[in-house]
């Protein structure tokens, strides 16, 4: 019991150290919390659950998802693997 608590603590330590370099990019726009609308017009990211994340990551990457900022995110998504966009996604998902 003890050796899958301390997994479990190192496995939640690597995914917020690997999610800190990925969202500093984010940050700029969204907030340090993810707590504001990316220039004006974004979603709240921080009250998005992590599929929806996911999702909006993605469908920016593959260019089926998005509004206005559609040209931006598409650029900042092409730049993020699967491993990322799940990483980043369970990052954001636990801002408050």
């Amino acid at each position: 019991m003890k050796k899958t608590q301390i997994l479990a603590a190192l496995l939640t330590a690597t995914v917020t150290l690997n999610a800190t370099p990925l969202y500093n990019a984010c940050s700029g726009c969204h907030g340090v919390k993810g707590e504001k609308k990316a220039m004006g017009r974004s979603k709240v990211i921080n009250k998005m659950g992590k599929q929806d994340i996911v999702t909006a990551l993605q469908g920016y990457k593959t260019g089926i998802y998005g509004g206005a900022m559609k040209a931006v995110m598409k650029g900042q998504s092409m730049r993020l693997s699967e491993t990322d966009i799940q990483t980043l996604a369970e990052h954001i998902s636990k801002l408050k």
